[in-house]
């Protein structure tokens, strides 16, 4: 997994904003870069250790997808209910994560639009 290609692909979904505010909070989450869309996290990882990724899911498909991949374990610093690491280069294909971060970004999109 390429790391400019994966930033791209996350800034290709509409409406998608990047920041990297967690090191007010302190400093080794300097390099931690954070996608929304409505100002709402879908997507974070560490550009300083790019090795995993973590995506917003449905408690639902949580544990059907750590069930089914040895690559996707608890997430840093998030809600166990709503969020999935995905590991680089292990059982889940590149082309599964990016079909998970297209699908959290859509859950994030669908909550917090104006209906």
């Amino acid at each position: 997994m390429n790391i400019e290609d994966f930033r791209n692909y996350c800034l290709s979904f509409e409406g998608v904003t990047e920041k990297m505010p967690f090191g007010k909070f302190a400093r080794r989450y300097d390099s931690i870069l954070v996608f929304y869309v409505l100002d709402h996290m879908f997507c974070f990882f560490d550009i300083d250790n790019f090795t995993f990724v973590n995506v917003k899911s449905v408690p639902e498909e949580i544990e059907e997808i750590r069930m089914s991949h040895l690559s996707v374990s608890n997430p840093l610093n998030q809600s166990l209910k709503h969020w999935i690491q995905l590991e680089f280069n292990g059982d889940i294909t590149d082309k599964e994560i990016y079909s998970l971060v297209r699908k959290s970004y859509e859950i994030v999109k669908a909550k917090y639009s104006k209906k």
